[in-house]
C-alpha cells in the first residue's frame, strides 16, 4: 500500500531560504503541469496498488485551480484504491486559501491541510520573504474550517532574522489559540545558492546555542498546549500525526510524482529530474535509480530516530551488541534514552541527532 506524493512546483514568489524544486509560472503552465500529472498518475493504473495517503507538496499547491485539483483528484481515484479512511493532505499559503478554493479542496476529497504560516509577527514574515500576513493566516484557518477541515496544521519557523525567545513563544501561542491539531516547527538553515547564503543574512542570524534553547522553549510550549512531540520537528494533538509523513520514517513504500518527487516502491530507490519542462512536454516522467539496493538496515536507524519513540534494537540484529558500549556515554550526557527493548534520542538528542546516528551507523558498519 504505497503513500502517493505529488509535487507543485510553482510558487507566486520564490522565498529566500528556500532550495526546493519551484519557480513562478502563468495559470496556463500551471494547468499543462496538472495534465501531465494526470497522465502519469493514470499510468500506474495497471498496477492496482491502494494509497493509504496522497499528499501534494510544493511549492504553492494552493496556486492550482479548483478545477485542476478536482481532475487530478479523480485521477487518484481512477488509478488508485483509495479507502474511506485515507489520509489526502495539500499544503497551502495563507494567501492563496480562500474560502471558496479550500471548499473546492474538501468537496474533491482532500481532508488534511498544511498551512505555512511560519510567524505571528509581520516583520519576520517579511525576512523570510513570506507574500502574506498573520491576519491572512488566521482568516485561512477559519476559511478553512467554514470548508470542513478538521485535521489542519501550520508550519512554524524557529530561528528566524529579528526573530527573539518573546516572539518565537507568541507565534507557538498564537497558532495554538486557531485550535490546529498538528504544527511543524522547523529551524531555519541557510541552504547554498539561495538569497539567504549570503554574509549579510548569516551575520543576522542567533548563534548555535540560542537556536537550540529556542527550539527546546518551543517543544515545551507546544507539549504544554496540548500538541505531543512525535518527531523531531513534529507535534500534534492525539490521533493527528501526519500519517503520510510517518510513512517515510518508517520505511513504507511511496510513489512520487512531478520534478525532483522521490520513490521508495519494490525495493529501490528512484527520482524524477528536476525539469519542469521536460516533465510536462514528456508523456510519462523520467525516472532515475538513486538506490538500486537500500541499505535498509542503515535507513531503519537514520530514518527510525527521527521519531520520538525511536527503534527497537531488535531491529539491528546481531549488530545490537556493537553498539551498547557507544551508547553509554550518550546516556549519561542524557542524549539517548534506552528501555523495553528501545533506542530512542531525548529532546537534547534531537539537536545533535546527525552526529550520534553518524556515529552509530560508523559502528554498525564495522
Amino acid at each position: 500500500m504505497p503513500a502517493i506524493y505529488i509535487h507543485v512546483p510553482f510558487c507566486r514568489r520564490r522565498c529566500a531560504y528556500c532550495d526546493f524544486c519551484s519557480s513562478v509560472a502563468a495559470p496556463e503552465t500551471i494547468s499543462a503541469y496538472a495534465d501531465a500529472l494526470i497522465r502519469n498518475i493514470r499510468a500506474c493504473a495497471p498496477l492496482n496498488l491502494t494509497a493509504e495517503t496522497v499528499y501534494f507538496g510544493g511549492g504553492t499547491p494552493s496556486l492550482v485551480s479548483a478545477a485542476d485539483m478536482n481532475k487530478i483528484m479523480s485521477a487518484v481515484r481512477e488509478s488508485f484504491a483509495l479507502p474511506p479512511s485515507a489520509e489526502v493532505s495539500a499544503e497551502a499559503n495563507p494567501d492563496s486559501a480562500d474560502y471558496e478554493k479550500l471548499a473546492a479542496w474538501r468537496d474533491a476529497g482532500i481532508n488534511r491541510l498544511s498551512l505555512g504560516v511560519q510567524s505571528c509577527k509581520d516583520n519576520e514574515l517579511y525576512r523570510l520573504g513570506r507574500l502574506h500576513n498573520f491576519s491572512q493566516a488566521e482568516n485561512a484557518v477559519k476559511n478553512a474550517r467554514k470548508a470542513g477541515f478538521e485535521n489542519i496544521s501550520c508550519d512554524l519557523m524557529l530561528g528566524i532574522p529579528e526573530q527573539t525567545p518573546e516572539t518565537a513563544l507568541e507565534s507557538v501561542n498564537r497558532i495554538c489559540d486557531m485550535g490546529v491539531c498538528h504544527v511543524s516547527a522547523y529551524m531555519l538553515k541557510i541552504e547554498e545558492g539561495t538569497p539567504f547564503d549570503c554574509d549579510e543574512i548569516r551575520s543576522s542570524l542567533m548563534s548555535d546555542d540560542e537556536l537550540s534553547d529556542m527550539y527546546l522553549m518551543a517543544a515545551e510550549a507546544l507539549e504544554k498546549r496540548g500538541l505531543a512531540q512525535y518527531e523531531i520537528s513534529n507535534f500534534s494533538r492525539e490521533g493527528c500525526q501526519s500519517r503520510h509523513n510517518l510513512t517515510y520514517w518508517t520505511l513504507g513504500e511511496y510513489l512520487g510524482f512531478g520534478p525532483s518527487a522521490h520513490s521508495l516502491f519494490r525495493g529501490k530507490r528512484f527520482f524524477v529530474p528536476h525539469d519542469i519542462s521536460g516533465f510536462i512536454n514528456s508523456e510519462f516522467q523520467r525516472i532515475e535509480i538513486e538506490d538500486e539496493h537500500p541499505d535498509f538496515l542503515q535507513e531503519y536507524v537514520m530514518l527510525g530516530l527521527r521519531l520520538c519513540k525511536g527503534i527497537e534494537l531488535d531491529g539491528l540484529g546481531e549488530k545490537a551488541e556493537k553498539i551498547l558500549p557507544a551508547l553509554e556515554p550518550l546516556k549519561r550526557a542524557n542524549l539517548v534514552k534506552t528501555g523495553g527493548g528501545r533506542l530512542r534520542l531525548t529532546r537534547r538528542g534531537f539537536l545533535v541527532s546527525n552526529g550520534i546516528i553518524a556515529r552509530l551507523l560508523e559502528i554498525l558498519e564495522k
